[in-house]
């Protein structure tokens, strides 16, 4: 299995189009073996570790804390790192490639460790910076990964 990471805003709403695209995202995912790994918060975080959940994907929340207790109840495997937002290089470096959908600051630190990390990004709705490929729909992401996969 291979496992892709995905960044993006712990503050959006659940009816929100990103918090929907993350949830569909995650289940498209799942369908395709991916582990998806994500910072294990609310937000993007949940939405994309739900929708996983709900077709039966493994996913890993690389948590700020030492006890991992705000990890949403969609994460599989918890790593506490007593970190806080400086785990952000290890949720990016444990993807083969990212995912980035809308977000914060948070987000932008983990977009330029995706650069330094020479990680391929992908991104909806968020930062509008260079080595982010920008995407509009679901179904042209799950185009751009499987041709990104072709090549590699």
């Amino acid at each position: 299995m291979k496992i892709v990471s995905v960044i993006g805003s712990s503050t959006v709403s659940k009816d929100s189009d990103e918090y929907i695209f993350a949830y569909e995202l995650g289940k498209e995912l799942a369908k395709r073996n991916f582990i998806v790994c994500s910072g294990g918060r609310t937000g993007i975080m949940e939405a994309v570790s739900k929708g996983a959940k709900e077709q039966n994907g493994l996913t890993i929340g690389i948590m700020p804390s030492y006890t991992g207790e705000e990890a949403n109840p969609y994460v599989d495997i918890k790593i506490n790192t007593g970190m806080n937002w400086n785990r952000n290089p290890i949720v990016v470096a444990t993807g083969i490639f990212v995912i980035a959908i809308s977000g914060g600051y948070g987000t932008l630190s983990e977009l330029a460790y995706s650069q330094i990390l020479k990680k391929k990004v992908f991104g909806y709705k968020t930062h509008d910076i260079e080595g982010v490929e920008k995407v509009s729909t679901l179904e042209e992401l799950l185009q751009k990964i499987d041709e990104y996969l072709r090549i590699k």
